[in-house]
């Protein structure tokens, strides 16, 4: 059986967070049973976690090279564990792994959520008379909870967070082998060396994405979430729709431009609203002082932030609502919308306030693994103040958060950056419903057009032109060498589109091809 994540990223505390990792240096079946019981009931919703038996640890970190174990007590480890997980209650099997490391041999032991939970477990599972107990995580140490907590665990019976719910929606032909070897090469797994087109049951097995139903299985939902190309088809509203008002909201609440919506798996959802923002937001400003021989570098938005705060709506989103998350644009701000809001562990205050939303419940706690092993967030509690820190770093004002006392909505206000604020909007009209997504603002494209178009082509023509066609037209004034692929890269349109509305231009005899496809150039005709 091979771990669906890289040893060595495991070992660096890179794709799991310190408290969900426990390092022992031999084989102790009292000690790691009850941290096996306590990830199990998975308190927190954090995805359970890993015990690595044959690792010494000093404050909670590995110390490198690994100790290892003896690779001829590993049959007999194995035997042990048979016995001990018929010693729960009720049964649990977590997942045992024989790892490489420093050249030494480790067991991988992985603990996740369990279905039938709340689970005890005997104190000391090796002893004669056993006092069975629950167990929980507490920080990084393994406990038994009380009052309160003992209630509040047994109130998780069979909750399972919906990310990790098989689906009988969700078939094997909607997971696309294409997205789910890209992830499992990005985060280094050696599960990337199996052929996914007859093995992909076994591999979604050895990830955990299956649910064993009395039919068979279930696929889980974070399975469609990361790995298949149309999520929305199982989550209605699956979506990103940026929304951009020119004047404001307030000012002029008619003058909006709505982007095509933004589809796909969730990393794929990422991807493409932060390309859109990169491409058609955010700007840079370089001042250089009077008397000084260093200059001033800021944006009107850090990336950092935008990206922290689009990765975060996506994270943290009620799937089951019938809503997009909705990115609104306007002069003096960028406003995220999702739905639902943050848990109710997490006071009102500290949401007022914008700083670390702490939470004791993870709706999404499978997706979250996912991501943080694809470096897209960093960890729990961490998303608003790297947001806030981007901010004051860029010298931008602090962002504001808002919901409200049923926590049915999270919105957050990343501001402007006050020397953009007298600059006139430039957004991409073009990138609207009818299909044309990305990168050339419409008064850039109307400037070219007039001044190295217009004068080609007589009014009559261009009042006829589509906005996809003036789009096309200004990039080509830009560089008259500009490739069909390339328009299309910047547009966000298909090829076969694209090639569409430069046979329309041919055929008008608005635009003439000279030389062929390598070294041609497109040339804009008199008429």
């Amino acid at each position: 059986m091979k771990l669906p994540i890289n040893i060595e990223e495991l070992l660096g505390g890179k794709a799991v967070e310190n408290d969900r990792i426990e390092y022992k240096t031999g084989w102790n079946p009292d000690a790691i049973y009850r941290s096996i019981c306590a990830f199990a009931n998975d308190f927190d919703e954090t995805g359970g976690g890993y015990i690595v038996v044959g690792v010494k640890e000093v404050n909670g970190r590995p110390v490198r090279p690994v100790i290892g174990i003896d690779p001829d007590k590993i049959e007999s480890i194995e035997k042990e564990m048979v016995g001990y997980n018929n010693l729960m209650r009720p049964y649990y099997q977590p997942r045992l792994y024989i790892e490489e490391a420093d050249g030494k041999t480790i067991l991988v032991i992985k603990v996740s959520a369990g279905e039938r939970r709340p689970y005890k477990v005997p104190d000391c599972i090796t002893a004669k008379q056993k006092m069975y107990n629950y167990y929980i995580r507490y920080n990084s140490s393994s406990i038994v909870p009380k009052d309160e907590y003992e209630r509040e665990l047994i109130d998780l019976t069979n909750r399972t967070p919906f990310d990790d719910r098989g689906n009988d929606q969700i078939t094997l032909k909607d997971i696309s082998p294409l997205l789910l070897h890209d992830y499992l090469v990005k985060v280094k797994s050696s599960l990337a060396d199996e052929p996914l087109t007859d093995n992909m049951e076994t591999v979604l097995e050895q990830m955990e994405l299956l649910e064993p139903t009395p039919e068979g299985y279930g696929i889980k939902n974070v399975a469609a979430m990361m790995f298949a190309e149309r999520p929305d088809r199982f989550f209605k509203q699956a979506q990103v729709d940026v929304v951009l008002f020119p004047e404001g909201r307030e000012r002029n609440p008619n003058n909006l431009i709505e982007v095509e919506p933004i589809r796909g798996s969730v990393p794929t959802m990422i991807k493409e609203t932060l390309s859109y923002l990169r491409t058609n937001v955010i700007k840079k400003k370089i001042l250089k002082p009077k008397d000084d021989e260093h200059s001033d570098k800021f944006y009107n938005y850090p990336y950092q932030a935008l990206e922290e705060a689009v990765v975060n709506s996506l994270y943290h989103r009620d799937w089951t609502i019938r809503e997009p998350v909705e990115i609104t644009i306007e002069p003096d701000r960028i406003s995220i919308l999702n739905f639902s809001g943050p848990n109710h562990t997490i006071p009102m205050e500290a949401v007022r306030e914008g700083m670390s939303l702490r939470s004791r419940r993870y709706r999404n706690r499978r997706l979250g693994e996912f991501l943080k092993e694809l470096d897209l967030t960093e960890g729990r509690g961490t998303g608003i103040p790297t947001i806030q820190d981007e901010l004051k770093a860029n010298g931008s004002p602090k962002a504001t958060i808002e919901t409200d006392v049923e926590r049915t909505y999270f919105l957050i206000d990343i501001p402007c950056h006050p020397e953009f604020l007298e600059e006139t909007l430039l957004v991409d009209t073009n990138v609207t419903k009818d299909g044309v997504k990305g990168g050339v603002k419409e008064q850039d494209v109307t400037n070219n057009v007039t001044n190295n178009v217009t004068n080609n082509v007589t009014n009559n023509v261009t009042k006829e032109l589509t906005k996809r066609q003036y789009v096309i037209l200004g990039m080509i004034a830009e560089d008259s060498f500009v490739t069909i692929p390339e328009m299309s890269l910047k547009t966000g349109v298909a090829t076969r589109t694209i090639k569409r509305d430069i046979e329309n231009l041919q055929s008008r005899g608005i635009l003439i091809r000279k030389g062929g496809r390598r070294n041609g150039e497109w040339i804009v005709s008199r008429q």
